[in-house]
C-alpha cells in the first residue's frame, strides 16, 4: 500500500465521439482549465506534429480528422488527470477500442444536434464489455437540436444504458440561457459571445430561488422548474456505486465553445470517477497496490519519420511504481529491456519522467520490440488479459509487384500490422496474405508506408468478404467444419484460426449447420 497516495491522486479516462461531436474542443477546456494551455486552438494545432509531414499525413491534414489517440497529462483540483483523447473517425476505430482497454472512465460527447450516431454504440459496445463507466456530455446546446428529454430515452435506447441528468440546459439553440446543476443546486447562465467564467456560477438553495425569477422570463422560469421536478420524478436519485459498476451515466448538457456545462462536468468527474482500479491478468487479478511493478502496451504509434524511423510504445502503468533505467521483463520475448528515456505528454510536449504511478500512460522508444498487448513485470509471468481484436470490415488482398523486394514486403506487413494498424491474416495451409481494416483509409496508409519505409510495392484487390469470425469449439468439428471450407479458413498472426464469411446469409447458415462451433466476432489478443 505504499503508493495508495498516488494512486488515490490520478484518475484516467478517453473522450470518445463521433466526427464533429466537439471532442477536442472539449479536450482543449479542459487543459484550459486544468491550467496546461494558455490559448484556446493550442491542441489543434499541435495535433498533427510540425516533423511528422509526409504524404500520408498531409492527407490527413486537408480532411481535418485527429488520427493518432493524443496522451494529456493535466492537474486540476490536486488530482493528476490522465486524458486519451481518441480519433473519431470510424477507419481509425480499433485505435479507439484498444485505448478504452487502457482508460477506468470514459467521457462520451454527443452533439445535441445528430444524437446518437452509428459509431457511438459501437464505441458503447465496447464500453458495456468492460463495464467501463460512463459519463455523457450533451454538446452544442447553443444550436437547436432535439428536445433534451428525447434525446435522453434516444440515450437509454441505443446506448443500452440508464441515465440520470446532473445539469440541464435552460431552453437550447438561439434561446440557450444556461445550464442548471441538479448535483450541486447552482446555476450558469448564459450570455451571447461570453464564455463562461468561475465568477458566473450561482449557487441556489433550491429551485425557488429569486434569483431565478429575476434573471428569467416567467415562461423560462416555470419550464426549468418543471422540468427538473420532472427529472426528479421520472430518473431514479444518482447513485455513485451505480456509476461506478457501468450500470448508470450521468448526463451533462452545455456547449464545448463557449464553456458552457465544461465546468460542472469537469468538478464532477474528479468527485465521483474512478481511481485506478484492479487488472486481471492470466494467472490472476493484479491489485493495483501492489508493490512490483507492472503495465501493458495498449499503442504503438509510429511518428512515420522517414529519417528517425521512431516508434513509441504507450505503457499503461497496472500496479508499482515505474522507474527511469531500471531493468523490467518483457514476458512475451522472456527478456529483460530498460528505457532511458521514458515520457510523458501534453500533445505536441513530451517531458522525460524519471517514475510513474498506477493510472499514468508512459511513453516508452521502441525499436521494434513490442506489440499491442505485451507485458511488462519485475520478473513475474502473466499478460493482462481484455485486450480485443475486432473483426474487421474490409478484406484485400496483398500482392506483391516486385518479387525482388519480397523479404521486405513480409517485414514491412509484419511490423506495421504489429502496430495494429490492420489486421494479418494468412490462408490456413498456404501462403496469401490478406489484410483486414475497419476503414479504406488504413490500406493508403499501409501501402504509402510500405514503399517508403520498406522499398517494397505492393497493390490490393479487394475480396468480397463481410466479416472475420474466430472459431471455437470441440476440436473434431472444427477439423470437419476446416476441411469443408478450406477456401475460406485463414489464420490470424497468432495462429488462430478464423472463418471469412462471404455474407451474413452464409454466416447465418454456418451458425444453423455447426452448432457446436462458436463464430466470436472478436478474439483476445494472446501472448
Amino acid at each position: 500500500m505504499k503508493y495508495a497516495n498516488e494512486i488515490n491522486k490520478r484518475k484516467s479516462f478517453a473522450i470518445i465521439a463521433h466526427p464533429d461531436a466537439g471532442k477536442t474542443t472539449l479536450t482543449e477546456k479542459f487543459l484550459l482549465f486544468g491550467g496546461a494551455i494558455q490559448t484556446a486552438g493550442a491542441v489543434k494545432s499541435n495535433k498533427i506534429k510540425k516533423h511528422t509531414t509526409s504524404d500520408f499525413m498531409e492527407i490527413e491534414r486537408q480532411r481535418g480528422i485527429s488520427v493518432a489517440t493524443s496522451v494529456m497529462t493535466f492537474e486540476y483540483r490536486d488530482i493528476l488527470v490522465n486524458l486519451l483523447d481518441t480519433p473519431g473517425h470510424k477507419d481509425f476505430a480499433e485505435d479507439t477500442y484498444r485505448t478504452l482497454t487502457a482508460v477506468d472512465s470514459v467521457v462520451l460527447v454527443i452533439d445535441c444536434v445528430k444524437g446518437v450516431e452509428e459509431q457511438t454504440e459501437r464505441l458503447m459496445e465496447v464500453c458495456r464489455m468492460r463495464d467501463t463507466p460512463v459519463i455523457i456530455f450533451v454538446n452544442k446546446m447553443d444550436r437547436d437540436g432535439k428536445n433534451p428529454f428525447d434525446l435522453l430515452d434516444e440515450l437509454e435506447e441505443k446506448l443500452n444504458i440508464r441515465v440520470r441528468p446532473l445539469s440541464w440546459p435552460i431552453n437550447m439553440g438561439s434561446d440557450f440561457k444556461g445550464v442548471y446543476n441538479l448535483y450541486d443546486k447552482s446555476l450558469v447562465a448564459f450570455q451571447p459571445n461570453k464564455k463562461a467564467t468561475d465568477e458566473d456560477v450561482v449557487p441556489l438553495e433550491d429551485l425557488s430561488s429569486s434569483y431565478i425569477d429575476e434573471h428569467f422570463n416567467e415562461k423560462d422560469a416555470a419550464q426549468l422548474r418543471g422540468d427538473v421536478e420532472l427529472i426528479e420524478g421520472v430518473y431514479d436519485t444518482f447513485d455513485k456505486e451505480e456509476y461506478l459498476q457501468g450500470k448508470l451515466a450521468p448526463v451533462f448538457f452545455g456547449s464545448a465553445v463557449n464553456n458552457f456545462g465544461v465546468k460542472d462536468l469537469l468538478d464532477t468527474f474528479v468527485e465521483i470517477a474512478p481511481n485506478p482500479r484492479n487488472r486481471t491478468a492470466s494467472t490472476r487479478e493484479i491489485d493495483v497496490h501492489e508493490d512490483k511493478f507492472s503495465g501493458f502496451i495498449f499503442k504503438i504509434h509510429a511518428n512515420l519519420d522517414p529519417r528517425h524511423r521512431d516508434r513509441i510504445a504507450f505503457l499503461r502503468v497496472c500496479s508499482g511504481k515505474f522507474e527511469r533505467n531500471k531493468f523490467y521483463h518483457h514476458v512475451r520475448l522472456d527478456k529483460d529491456v530498460r528505457f532511458s528515456n521514458p515520457y510523458s505528454f501534453l500533445a505536441r510536449e513530451k517531458n522525460v519522467v524519471d517514475d510513474a504511478f498506477p493510472g499514468d500512460v508512459v511513453g516508452l522508444f521502441d525499436t521494434g520490440n513490442f506489440k499491442i498487448g505485451d507485458t511488462l513485470t519485475e520478473g513475474e509471468n502473466f499478460y493482462f488479459t481484455g485486450i480485443p481484436s475486432f473483426s474487421p470490415e474490409l478484406f484485400k488482398e496483398l500482392v506483391n509487384k516486385d518479387p525482388m523486394k519480397t523479404k521486405q514486403l513480409e517485414k514491412g506487413i509484419r511490423q506495421l500490422t504489429d502496430e495494429g494498424v490492420a489486421q494479418l491474416f494468412t490462408q490456413h495451409g498456404g501462403n496469401r496474405k490478406i489484410i483486414g481494416c475497419v476503414g479504406d483509409l488504413q490500406f493508403e496508409v499501409i501501402q504509402y508506408r510500405l514503399l517508403q519505409e520498406y522499398g517494397a510495392a505492393c497493390q490490393f484487390n479487394t475480396l468480397p468478404f463481410y466479416k472475420a469470425c474466430w472459431l471455437t469449439g470441440p476440436k473434431n468439428k472444427i477439423e470437419d467444419f476446416i476441411r469443408f471450407k478450406s477456401s475460406n479458413i485463414v489464420e490470424d498472426k497468432d495462429g488462430h484460426l478464423v472463418y471469412l464469411a462471404q455474407s451474413e446469409w452464409y454466416l447465418n447458415t454456418e451458425r444453423t449447420n455447426n452448432p457446436d462451433i462458436q463464430f466470436n466476432f472478436s478474439s483476445e489478443i494472446h501472448k
